[in-house]
Order: C-alpha cells, then structure tokens, then sequence
C-alpha cells in the first residue's frame, strides 16, 4: 500500500503542487510563530537577566504599603560594608530623568527614562558601567549619558544637555559615555548618571539610597554572606541574591513574548483552517477524477479498507513533504520577522527551533491533509465498483434539503441568535464577549456550510452584468461557476474567512480610533494640555506657576485629590481655577451654574450624581483621612466615564487646599492670547523652563499619541491575515486548474467551434472573480456583523462608542480579494488557453 501511494503521489505531483504549497505555508506560519516566539523570548530572559551575575547580594527597603517607596541611609551602606566577606557595598540612587536631543526632543521610551548616580570604587570606577568615552561625573554640573542615547542626541564629550526629573529641568555637561547591562539600563531606554550628592538631592535626600549592591569577596559563600548581611540590614528592608533577581527579571521578560508569540500561533491556526478548505477541495477533485481507477483496484480483489488506506496514505505523504518544507522555510521567517521587528526594543537572537517545535510543525502539517482527506475518500468509497467503472462520478450539486443544508442552517440561526443576544441583551460585558465569540464561530461555520447554495443565486445576480460587459464569456463562465457548487462554496470559503477577521478588525479599528479622536479632544476648548510623560515627573500646582509669566495666557491645572468620602461615597476631586476652567475644558451644565465654583461650591458630573441621586444645592459631609466638613453642589454637568480631562467632582483649587496640601496635578490646561500655532507653542514650552520632563501637547498631537497604537496593531494584524488570504488564492489557482484539468474536452470543443485563446483565458479569470467575489461579499457582511456585536458591549462600559463603517477599508479589503482572485487565475487561464484542440476533442 505504501508502494502504491508514493507511486500514485508522484504520477499526480504537479496537481498536489498547490495542497503541498497550502500545507508548507501554514506550517511555516506556525514554525515562524513559534520559532520567533521562542527566540525572542530566549534573547529578551538572556538580557534581561545580564549584569546580575556580578551582584552578589542586593539589600532594598520594603516601604509602606499605599505609601512612598523606602530608602536606606549611608550608614546601612557603611555597616554592610564592614560585614565579612563582602568586598565592597554600593548605594545606588534611580529615580526618573527625561534627556532631550539638541533639538527638545525626548530620548528613549516612555516607560524607560532613568536617572541614577555613578558609584566609584575605591579604584575610581564604577562596577556597573564600562566608560566608551570620557569618565564618569565628578560634580553638580557634569552628567553621563548610555552610547545609544549619546548616539541619537548626536552628543559627544563636553555638549551641554538639557535634562528634566522631579524637581525641573537643568542643563548639564557631558562628561562620558558608557555602556552597561540589563540590570540598569532597559531595553529602548535612556539612563542619565549624574554623581553621588546630585542625585540623591534629585530623587532622595542626602545620605540616602534606593538600593544598596553587595559584591562578595573572592571564595565567599553567597548563601552564608546573606545570613550575616540579614542580621545587620534594618528590618524593614529585605536582601536576595543576584541569581534570585535574574530568575526574577528572566521571568518578567518571558510574559510579553509568549502573549506575543499566542497572538501569532493563532493567527497560523486561521492560516491552517484556511488551508484546509484548498486541501479538501484537491483531494476531493483527485478522488473524483481517480473514480474508475479506484474502482478497478477494487474490481481485482483490494478492500475498502486497503484504498482507503492507500488514499490516506497519500495524504500523509504530502504532509510529511509539505511539513519538512514549511519547518525550513518557517525558519527562514523567523529570521525575517526578527529582521523587520528588530529595534532597541527588540533585540537580535540567534534562532532557537526546539525540538518541541519540529513536533509540533510536523504533527499539524501530516494531521491536516489526512483530515482533509478524510470526506472525499469516504465519499469514493461509497460508490459501488461496478458503477465506478461505467462513467467518473458526476458532481453532488448543494441540495437544499441536504443534512449539511441543515446543519449549516442550524449553526447560523443559533449563532446568529447566541450573537444578538450577547450585544443586545447580557448584562456582564465578559459574558457577553463570550457568547458573541460562540455565536460568531457557529455563525461563521454556518455561513461557510451554505455558500454552496449562495453561489447560484450570487451568480444569478451578476449575471446581467457579465452579459452586458462580456456576453458569450461571461455566460459560460456563470455557467461553470455553478456547475459544482460544492467545489465552488469550497473555494470561496478560504477567502470568506480571511475577509470576515480583516473586516471585523477594520470596524473595531476605526470605531475605537474615532472613539479616542472625540474623547480625547472634545472636551478641551483650550490650545494645550501639558502632562509628564508615563513614569515621569510628578506634578504639583507649583508645576503651573511659571506660566504666570506668560502674556495673555490662561491657564489651570487640574489638581487631583483623593481618599475623600462625600455623602458616604468614595470620591477623587479634582481642584480647578473657578476663573478660568470655563474658557477652558468644556463642561455642559444641565443643571445649576459653573459660576458655583467661584463660591466653593463643588460641580458634579452627571453620571456620579445618577449613581448617588445628588442633586443641586444639596449639600453632603466629606470627610478625608481625619479631616471633615461639608461640600454643596452648585452645578451637575454632562461627561463620560472615559474623558481624558473632565473629572467627575470638580472643586475649586481653595477647597482642595483646605484638605490636600500636596495634590497630584493630572495636567494643566492652557490658553494662549493669540490661539495655538508654532510661535505660542514655543512660548509655552519656554515658560515652563524648556523642560523635557513636560510635553506641551495640542490637540492634533493629543489625537495622534492616543489613536496611533490602534492603527500599529491593526497593521501588524492585517500582516499576519494576509497569509491566509495568500493560502485563499492558491485555492482559487488550485480549483481553476483542476477543473481546466477536467474540462480538457469540452474546452477543445469550444475552440473548435471557434473561441479564440484570448476568449477561453477571459472565460477562466471571470470564473475566478466570480468566486472572489462571492468570498468577499460573504465574509465581508460576516466581519461587519461580527465588529458590530464585539463593538456594542462596549457601548455601556466605553460611553460615547459607536459603530463606524470604514467604507473605504472595506472596499479596498474586497478589491484585494478581487486582485487576488485574478492574479491567481492567470496560471490556470494560460494553462486552458493551450489545449491542443485535436487531441482534447478525441479524449473519451
């Protein structure tokens, strides 16, 4: 039997040509997932847990709970270093430092802009650092900054560089640049040192660390050593070993790659399903086209089990191919993936395909032709040998009263159904994700189990548009279309499904950015908001002053307060200028005046007056901490739970003062006299002392940093779907030329009787759109519908959603397909249009 299913596979290679392609490409998919999952997760634990090895011990204060982070003082430094065994013990200080280019702008990313202080040995230098350039700072004035930071500023040795933390923004001299590990510096990021009192007066207070490092002496046990550092460190503070802080750091940096590495996985699993589509439709086009000579083997004494076996075996043997192929070529992605993600971020690997890994590839790359398969054989063997013989079995067309009519009707009732009911009737927003993603794949699985039907009526209606464009080419390929719906449905169903995930994510996308684009900006009348980038600097109401110095500016920042209790209820105020949050933010009064701010009254909004039944003019006890009185409502205004700026107490700066002397600025809100443009941006940012540590943002840069994430990840999505719409159109180039393969006859008549080649290969790429269209059109309304009912259970908890039809994406997702759909026809179009039209007219 395997004799005779290698040999069958080898007279029939150039037709599995495209189901081996399908396979390798998935198994690629899969391999390049898991072999760039895995190698990036293995290069960011290596450098993550990099630099630890030279820590021996690291002593760091436990803190309060809810409450600032600890420190420890030099004299804990001073007795640690006295302790046996340890070679030297060296307080280190970090905090946030913004360093900004020659040109104000920031370096490195958001969540890794740090500061630190340059410990010198007794040697004069600094364990943790390698100097490329210069030394390390030696006074108030000079500071050194990480090459890669250095390189993107353009800085060398002796450049004045402008650097903003806590407590503002100061220029400093460099004074080197030096490289270091993972263990201070994170990937992407910027580390500025500055020496031992200068940054203790920024982020600390003198004689003061974050942490303290212990490097044993040569021959120490580090267990032992911690047992004695134990009994001297305070008792607030804890001490682990370097290897428990690379464990720790090792595992951290392991969790965003394998989210990363699952989002791709399942995206090679729709590659896969889409793939299986291409693979029935071939295997059942060979089973049929193999009829007589299946029936004949069993006419001379082979079982049904022994062909089916031979068939089966077929399939494993263009998997087997197929996965061996898609392991090499999933390597060679994975290279390329790290090749066109590579960054700071990022870092290069060298690839790590696991055993695991090639198990894997090869078990889902031989199960899925086999499964594939499975159908198609078990339908030949059905057919009796005597029939077989007689004439090749003519094609099932889709009967409406068939079972899998029946079930496909099913399915897509009760998923469409289980879908409603989760956007329009469940209460809890996670359960009702759930439903819809079970009422979406019964949907979706329904809708693929009846294209078959749709396809005669779909051709039905484009039919009069064929005939006007292209009357005699167009009517025979309609008629080809539908000749075998099953194979048609088939085909156009690997497409359907590439389309519904690519349109659903387009309305999700542009629903969710026109969201950002309203709550972000609608509620700001002023020109600028000013806010310390994520991990920065935190601002007081002394961060506005300066702004005083500004002409004709109006301004407020919007000081936040919390652990209040107003009429019993947990509440954050948010103190305000009365004077002048009018002309800035816009507040919408339903009821009462804002002008009540003016008289320490307090503005409520909306929704948290709904919750708690307040009203104007009454009046509630707030208590904060050990402090009480009572506040009264003098406005309620409109505003959503989500707005970037409107909060939902409003109070004025005096009340806030009376029982919060260190508020929390959120931002401040900026007004210039002659509206925004380049010269009062600048005039801003100047007043603010040129610091980096604040970004002055308008309302288009406001929009653009809070919708850009969305559009980034919809890109990469639209990426990793565009193999599944690669796979789709292989099934159409698959399906095409099978069928030319069977129309050999009947395409040489044609000719005969007169259609020149130009009009056979017109013919064949309107069948080809044809099903694209179908396809298209399918999974285009299935993606809409299935945006829609993910994007509504946002509605309740996001308010101010609402869905939005990205016409143009959607359009252009179809014309893809369509391209698609006619770039794959030109094989099988050619391949038609040279038929030598004796010999295929003399075929029996």
């Amino acid at each position: 039997m395997f004799r005779t299913a290698l040999r069958n596979v080898l007279a029939h290679k150039a037709r599995l040509l495209m189901t081996v392609f399908a396979v390798m490409l998935g198994v690629t998919f899969v391999t390049g997932s898991l072999v760039y999952g895995d190698s990036q997760k293995q290069a960011n634990t290596d450098r993550a847990s990099a630099g630890y090895d030279r820590i021996s011990l690291n002593v760091s204060p436990n803190g309060v709970p809810g409450g600032p982070p600890g420190t420890l003082d030099a004299r804990t430094a001073a007795a640690l270093a006295e302790v046996p065994g340890v070679a030297a013990a060296a307080g280190r200080v970090s905090g946030f430092a913004a360093v900004a280019d020659p040109e104000g702008r920031l370096l490195g990313s958001a969540d890794f802009r740090k500061g630190g202080n340059f410990a010198p040995a007794k040697d004069g230098k600094d364990p943790a650092y390698a100097f490329k350039e210069g030394s390390g700072p030696v006074n108030a004035k000079s500071v050194a900054l990480d090459e890669a930071s250095a390189a993107k500023g353009g800085y060398r040795i002796g450049d004045s560089v402008r650097i903003g933390t806590s407590t503002g923004a100061e220029s400093y001299r460099l004074s080197g640049v030096f490289h270091t590990d993972a263990s201070k510096l994170s990937p992407g990021g910027s580390l500025a040192l500055f020496d031992n009192a200068t940054a203790q007066r920024l982020y600390l207070e003198p004689g003061h660390y974050t942490d303290i490092e212990i490097t044993a002496a040569p021959g120490t046990d580090v267990t032992e050593l911690l047992g004695r550092v134990q009994a001297v460190i305070p008792k607030d503070s804890t001490a682990v070993t370097g290897a428990q802080l690379a464990r720790i750091q090792a595992n951290m940096a392991s969790t965003g790659s394998d989210t990363m590495s699952q989002i791709m996985v399942g995206f090679a699993a729709v590659a896969l399903f889409v793939a299986t589509f291409l693979i029935s439709n071939t295997f059942t086009m060979l089973v049929s086209r193999r009829t007589r000579e299946l029936a004949l083997m069993r006419a001379v004494g082979a079982t049904r089990k022994q062909v089916r076996r031979i068939l089966l075996t077929e399939s494993v043997l263009v998997g087997l191919i197929s996965s061996v192929a898609g392991i090499v070529a999933g390597t060679g992605v994975a290279a390329l993936l790290q090749a066109l993600f590579s960054s700071a971020e990022s870092p290069d690997a060298p690839l790590t395909l696991l055993p695991s890994t090639v198990i894997i590839a090869l078990l889902v790359g031989t199960a899925l032709p086999v499964i594939a398969a499975w159908v198609p054989v078990r339908r030949a063997m059905a057919i009796p040998p005597v029939a077989a013989l007689g004439a090749a079995e003519p094609a099932a067309p889709a009967r409406a009263g068939s079972l899998r009519t029946g079930i496909g009707a099913a399915l897509l009732l009760t998923g469409t159904a289980m879908t409603l009911y989760g956007a329009l009737t469940a209460s809890d927003t996670k359960d009702a994700r759930t439903v819809i993603a079970l009422g979406a794949a019964f949907t979706l699985t329904g809708a693929l189990a009846l294209i078959p039907l749709l396809s005669r009526p779909f051709t039905a209606l484009l039919r009069p548009l064929l005939l006007r464009f292209s009357p005699v080419h167009g009517d025979l390929a309609a008629r080809n279309t539908v000749r075998d719906p099953r194979r048609t449905g088939a085909t156009a169903s690997a497409l359907a499904i590439a389309l519904a995930l690519a349109s659903g994510l387009s309305v999700l996308g542009a629903s969710a950015t026109q969201y950002l684009d309203g709550a972000t900006t609608r509620d700001i009348t002023g020109d600028y908001l000013v806010q310390a980038p994520s991990g920065g600097q935190r601002m007081t109401p002394a961060t506005a002053e300066p702004l005083k110095k500004l002409s004709g500016a109006t301004f407020s920042p919007l000081n936040q307060s919390t652990e209040y209790r107003i009429g019993g209820v947990p509440s954050v105020l948010t103190g305000v200028d009365p004077a002048a949050i009018g002309r800035l933010l816009r507040y919408e009064v339903t009821s009462g005046s804002l002008d009540s701010l003016g008289q320490g009254k307090v503005a409520v909004a909306d929704y948290k007056a709904r919750a708690n039944g307040w009203k104007v003019g009454q009046s509630l006890p707030v208590k904060r901490l050990d402090q009480q009185g009572e506040v009264t409502i003098g406005a309620i205004y409109h505003a959503e739970e989500q707005s970037k700026v409107l909060p939902s107490i409003t109070a004025p700066d005096s009340l806030v003062a009376r029982f919060d002397s260190t508020p929390h600025t959120d931002a401040i809100v900026v007004a210039t006299a002659g509206g925004p443009g380049r010269a009062q941006l600048a005039s801003v940012v100047k007043a603010l002392g040129d610091n980096p540590a604040l970004s002055v943002l308008d309302k288009e840069a406001i929009r653009a940093e809070d919708t850009s994430g969305i559009g980034d990840q919809l890109d990469i999505f639209y990426a990793m779907l565009s193999m599944a719409l690669v796979i789709a159109a292989l099934g159409i180039a698959n399906t095409l030329a099978m069928s030319v393969l069977e129309r050999r006859k009947e395409i040489g008549t044609l000719r005969a009787l007169g259609l020149d080649r130009a009009g056979v290969t017109r013919m064949i790429r309107i069948e080809a759109l044809l099903v694209g269209a179908l396809g298209a059109a399918v999974g285009t309304v299935m993606g809409v519908f299935m945006g829609w009912a993910l994007g509504n259970t946002l509605q309740e908890s996001v308010a101010g959603y609402a869905l939005v039809i990205p016409w143009g994406q959607l359009a252009l997702g179809v014309l893809l397909a369509l391209a698609g759909a006619l770039l794959a026809s030109l094989w099988p179009a050619r391949r038609a249009a040279g038929v030598d039209i004796p010999a295929a007219t003399a075929a029996q």
